[in-house]
């Protein structure tokens, strides 16, 4: 879905979250899962590395991946990483022959100062259900949490639940959950845990985090001398 352009200023960007927040549903809209997507970007200076993987589910077995290599020309603004972010993202889902059932970001969900972090936004843009893992939290204040796996407390903005801390590893640092779109609160939290296999990451996003930095790193080394 075109709903606009990605060359804008910070200020344009502003109201193009405003609009959008509106489109968002929190609530699910998952039918049966079979392809589960992550997408996460790696950076060198001014070249972004953007990374989709798409897995079967249950099994959670890499189907199909895509990297997409780019310059980044929108500046790094707490709050407005999808406008950064997004144009890369966009262009590698534009090359999966798979459509995904539901998909992870690296990044905020409505957990966010205008409600539309990059899982929202890319969500509402996708309209496939989506959902914000992020590994800090941007926005709100959040309860204190127990150690062990599957542990929650809430992150709220004046008395409203914005989003989730999880830990999805007893005993290692949680992630931070929101619904990106047509998701709920619930759903979100649930599909972190059913894709967390050992690792503090959800095994969708822990793989396109090492297929960005993979593709980084190759980048480099085909530069050196």
């Amino acid at each position: 879905m075109d709903l606009h352009p990605w060359k804008i200023s910070p200020k344009e960007a502003l109201r193009i979250q405003e609009r959008l927040a509106r489109m968002v549903l929190v609530q699910d809209r998952i039918g049966k899962v079979r392809w589960v997507a992550g997408a996460d970007v790696a950076y060198s200076e001014d070249t972004a590395f953007a990374a989709v993987t798409v897995m079967a589910y249950p099994e959670l077995e890499p189907f199909e991946e895509v990297v997409v290599r780019g310059k980044v020309s929108f500046p790094y603004i707490p709050g407005l990483l999808s406008f950064r972010e997004g144009p890369l993202i966009m262009d590698a889902f534009a090359r999966l022959r798979t459509r995904p059932h539901i998909i992870l970001f690296d990044g905020q969900g409505i957990a966010h100062p205008r409600g539309l972090g990059l899982a929202s936004h890319l969500g509402v843009l996708l309209q496939i259900p989506s959902i914000g893992c992020a590994k800090t939290r941007l926005h709100g204040e959040e309860g204190p949490l127990g150690e062990d796996r599957g542990s929650t407390a809430p992150i709220w903005k004046g008395g409203r639940v914005i989003g989730v801390v999880v830990r999805t590893r007893k005993g290692v640092r949680p992630v931070y959950v929101s619904p990106g779109h047509m998701v709920s609160m619930e759903g979100a939290v649930e599909w972190v845990l059913k894709t967390a296999r050992g690792f503090r990451l959800p095994e969708p996003l822990r793989r396109a985090h090492l297929l960005a930095e993979r593709a980084k790193r190759e980048d480099l080394d085909g530069a050196s001398p």
